[in-house]
């Protein structure tokens, strides 16, 4: 009994220094990833300046959570500190000397915020560029007028750190920056008419897929610390949080109190700043394309 009781200690030693030895190495490859170069093809979306446009760019900076990340003066903040080794920090996006924006020209801006590519190449990384990458060149002319007037104000630049084990998932592709998650081949989006249609409701849910998933179905966040709960599923499918909501009417006083109709309070993971600047027009339209999109099974992403 001792021998076979020595034998399995033994073996049980070396797989943890094994799976030790792989997540190190696994972390390593992590790193290598987040330095490689992406290529994107470009077209410049030309700096704008009027009052209509920066007025556009100022609803939707707040509205699609410019400034969950950034922070309203744009100068960053902490997205994530768990106090555990995941850190991430929101760069100054102010026209401040030495911030993270200071050498940009109309290219780097496209290449970020469609893209999620900074301008040397390398992925942005945490940067929910899938959520943008369908802007049209109006509004992302807009976001970009508006960041540019910004008081320029102090700030450092990005701050990440990853534990090893979420590097070693990120070098598996199981958690992907959104540099691996858009389609760079796809045309900007055209223009479509603002009004509470299923066009418009499909445009303004591209804000959601960051969290929710590219069919807006849910499930654990990829990345994400692990005590924030799984997104809700948008879908009308099987566990569908739709169901809590029989009208627009009860979704606009969701966003606007962070409350579901039975009064319980939906996740503070929720970007609720953004949410409660959206104006009745997006979240009507947004709940009338959730209530025709093909259901899906909850956590299909």
């Amino acid at each position: 009994m001792n021998k076979w009781l020595k034998r399995s200690g033994i073996a049980l030693l070396g797989l943890v220094a094994t799976a030790a030895a792989a997540l190190v190495v696994g972390a390593q490859l992590g790193e290598r990833k987040m330095q490689r170069r992406v290529e994107v093809r470009l077209d410049a979306v030309p700096y704008r300046s009027d009052a209509a446009t920066i007025e556009r760019g100022k609803y939707l900076y707040v509205s699609r959570n410019c400034a969950e990340c950034h922070g309203a003066d744009g100068a960053g903040k902490d997205v994530v500190n768990d106090g555990k080794g995941l850190l991430v920090h929101a760069p100054n996006i102010t026209p401040a000397p030495g911030a993270a924006v200071a050498a940009y020209t109309a290219l780097d801006w496209v290449r970020t915020i469609r893209h999620g590519v900074k301008p040397d190449g390398r992925p942005a990384i945490v940067m929910p560029s899938e959520d943008y990458a369908r802007l049209t060149d109006d509004d992302l002319a807009a976001v970009v007028a508006y960041v540019r007037q910004l008081p320029p104000a102090a700030g450092p630049g990005a701050t990440i750190a990853f534990p090893l084990p979420v590097k070693a998932l990120y070098a598996a592709g199981l958690v992907k920056d959104a540099a691996e998650r858009i389609d760079h081949t796809l045309p900007p989006a055209l223009p479509v008419p603002e009004g509470v249609t299923v066009a418009h409701g499909a445009y303004v849910a591209n804000t959601c897929i960051g969290c929710h998933g590219e069919h807006l179905s849910g499930g654990k966040i990829p990345g994400a610390p692990p005590d924030w709960p799984a997104a809700a599923n948008l879908t009308p499918g099987e566990g569908s949080a739709l169901a809590r909501y029989p009208d627009a009417d009860a979704m606009i006083a969701m966003f606007r109190s962070g409350k579901r109709p039975d009064g319980s309070a939906v996740s503070p993971v929720m970007p609720f700043a953004g949410l409660q600047a959206m104006n009745d027009t997006d979240v009507r339209a947004l709940y009338l394309h959730l209530k025709g999109v093909p259901p899906q099974a909850s956590g299909q992403r």
